[in-house]
């Protein structure tokens, strides 16, 4: 039993750190570190208590854990090449479609890279291969606890008694049709609204999105177009039509809503796969209110997904950039002593 107070010792410290951040502000990067760690040593806890009672039983846990990590790679590799070839056949040709296909292909090619340079005994790529993996694992970890946290974020339903529903805009198809990922999004919005009305409120939209260079009118507009026919009464929707960020979408919509409410709260609509990075940013610019998900089609998910996380290491990359070059020092500080 003493073997297991230690991890859990850390895991509760850890759980409790999350538990303080997460009802502080949810919309923080950090917590998704707290809660993996707090899983992590949760994990090893009930392995100790199992290796307490039968060590043969926990040992052969510790294994088959372990042995699942090359199925594990193998089935994610050949998911992402899948669902990268299904995006680029559904969406299109573009940098941002492309990613879940480069990514599988990337793993491919740093199995093969690690085998070649096994049976190669040249100090050089041995530096190459170890720096490369050490900066996997960094960045494997980072993804893990992004993914993890932005499930967990996108699982919490959106706020009651708000004034302000915001929807944020993706682009139009053709020049000014709604496509399905922003309508997802629209349809996600007027349920939340619908359900403030039954609860006798009458909260506001805001259609945010301004026009872009292939674009025939802003796509706030076509927004409150689509709501209006599904319903919305025009009056209750407010246009932002200036943005071409996130950021400028968060940053305009709340001068509006200010001007409408100085003491107002609002929730933020997006897709699932834009969920925690849009809470990030609202939380950057001073928005009151969480963010909520609406649904993505399956092969689109894991680029778009790819594209967020890329996007948030981008947003930290000074950090990042210090980490993965003392990754890289360390390997040629071993070659060299």
């Amino acid at each position: 039993m003493r073997t297991a107070a230690l991890p859990f010792a850390i895991a509760a410290l850890c759980c409790a750190a999350f538990l303080v951040s997460f009802l502080r502000d949810r919309r923080r990067l950090r917590n998704g570190f707290y809660l993996f760690f707090a899983l992590l040593f949760l994990g090893v806890t009930l392995i100790a208590l199992l290796a307490s009672v039968s060590p043969e039983a926990a040992g052969f846990v510790a294994l088959g854990v372990l042995l699942l990590i090359v199925p594990t790679v193998l089935a994610l590799t050949v998911f992402l090449i899948c669902t990268g070839i299904t995006m680029l056949r559904r969406e299109g040709r573009s940098p941002g479609n492309v990613l879940s296909l480069l990514t599988g292909l990337g793993i491919c090619a740093l199995i093969v890279f690690n085998a070649t340079v096994t049976q190669i005994a040249w100090e050089p790529l041995d530096i190459l291969r170890g720096s490369l993996n050490g900066i996997l694992v960094y960045v494997s970890f980072l993804f893990v606890c992004f993914l993890l946290y932005s499930i967990v974020y996108g699982r919490i339903g959106p706020e009651k008694g708000v004034d302000f529903i915001v929807v944020l805009g993706s682009g139009l198809r053709d020049g000014n049709t709604v496509p399905p990922l922003l309508a997802s999004r629209l349809k996600r919005a007027k349920r939340v609204v619908d359900n403030e009305v039954r609860r006798g409120r009458e909260p506001m939209m805001v259609t945010s999105g301004g026009q872009g260079s292939d674009e025939d009118l802003p796509e706030s507009h076509a927004m409150a177009d689509y709501l209006v026919e599904a319903g919305v009464s025009r009056e209750r929707i407010l246009l932002e039509d200036r943005s071409r960020t996130t950021f400028e979408n968060l940053t305009f919509s709340a001068e509006i809503m200010r001007e409408q409410q100085a003491d107002y709260r609002c929730t933020v609509v997006t897709n699932n796969f834009h969920v925690l990075r849009a809470a990030l940013i609202a939380r950057r610019a001073k928005v009151p209110g969480q963010v909520i998900g609406s649904p993505t089609a399956w092969y689109f998910w894991p680029s778009a997904t790819i594209r967020e996380f890329v996007a948030i290491l981008v947003d930290h990359k000074i950090k990042n950039l210090i980490i993965c070059g003392l990754i890289i020092l360390s390997q040629l500080s071993r070659a060299f002593t």
